[in-house]
């Protein structure tokens, strides 16, 4: 049977509120007792209740990490960034995996509030987390947005330069002779990407090429066969793209597995380029042209604006990071790499 706050008491002859006290590092106890009461909860494996202890304290010391698909390389590093700042400032992290749906993020959000958390981290699902994030303001939580904005909502946010990245890939594919240039992107209520759609156009826009809107597939980016089916739509038009600008490494699976159901290898028959790096593949075997983010960075930042938040070292004005991206040319765009 789990051991309770009981069973402490009994063991070193105390009631249970002076056990409380030790655990909740109350001065109300002495040197002598505190000593007998923490050899008893080693001594018995005592796990104190986490939620009781922070009602006592009014905090937790545990925050919320809210991500809308924990497969994608990307949010990965997220987390984990966001847990070893979290973890050096005496926190704990509690992850919460929307999968893109809306639903399943209102819920976990109510969660959090439920178990009284002292902030979270949310990379939303898209501008429709309007009313989730509402929930959170309206009960004094603080919270930090990863990646994405969300439209009419101020508040602190880390987020790539998505609309200079995105045109950075563009302008290499046009360099390399591309004109015909799709994207496999997201829905516009996404901020990113409605910010590498801007940026995509601006390469165009730059390059005098004309703007052509059926080169431009939405599609989600939780599930790569979706990304498959609208990739195997652009090439079967009648002027199929030449390249094609992936919105995240999500979305590129979908890209490659649709080239090799139509038989054509990249980068020989059409050029492939995506935002994101997929870190421990790119070391296998460095192939994916990319923009890559520092996503661990993310994570670690937006700890810390958290952290500013709940010490109080901060004045009410929003703070935004912006951090930015690098270009890693690769074999995908049919660019000429040099051998290191």
């Amino acid at each position: 049977m789990r051991v309770t706050i009981r069973d402490v008491a009994d063991r070193v002859g105390v009631s249970p509120m002076t056990v409380s006290r030790v655990i909740n590092d109350s001065p109300r106890v002495s040197d002598d007792t505190r000593r007998r009461v923490q050899g008893a909860i080693a001594e018995l494996g005592y796990v104190p209740n986490r939620l009781a202890s922070g009602l006592v304290r009014r905090a937790t010391r545990a925050f919320g990490v809210i991500v809308p698909d924990v497969a994608n390389p990307f949010f990965t590093l997220v987390v984990r960034g966001a847990e070893e700042a979290a973890w050096r400032a005496g926190y704990h992290v509690i992850l919460c995996n929307t999968q893109a749906d809306l639903e399943r993020e209102r819920g976990y959000i109510e969660d959090m509030l439920a178990f009284q958390v002292d902030g979270l981290l949310v990379a939303a699902v898209s501008d429709l987390s309007r009313p989730h994030l509402k929930l959170l303001t309206r009960n004094g939580v603080p919270f930090v947005l990863i990646d994405r904005s969300v439209a009419g909502f101020k508040t602190d946010l880390v987020q790539g330069d998505s609309v200079a990245g995105a045109r950075k890939l563009v302008e290499h594919l046009i360099g390399l002779g591309h004109h015909r240039i799709a994207m496999v992107t997201e829905t516009n209520d996404v901020s990113t990407a409605r910010d590498r759609l801007r940026g995509y156009r601006e390469a165009l826009e730059a390059a005098a090429i004309p703007f052509a809107p059926e080169l431009i597939s939405e599609t989600s980016t939780v599930d790569p066969r979706l990304a498959r089916q609208t990739t195997l739509d652009l090439l079967d038009l009648s002027e199929p793209p030449t390249a094609f600008f992936a919105v995240n490494n999500i979305a590129v699976i979908g890209v490659a597995e649709a080239a090799r159901a139509r038989s054509l290898e990249i980068p020989r028959d059409i050029a492939v380029v995506c935002f994101d790096d997929i870190d421990y593949a790119s070391r296998f075997k460095p192939f994916l042209t990319v923009m890559a983010q520092p996503a661990e960075t993310f994570g670690t930042i937006a700890t810390q604006l958290l952290l500013d938040r709940l010490a109080g070292r901060v004045d009410e004005r929003r703070r935004v990071v912006v951090l930015p991206a690098d270009l890693i040319i690769r074999e995908s765009c049919g660019a000429q790499v040099p051998v290191s």
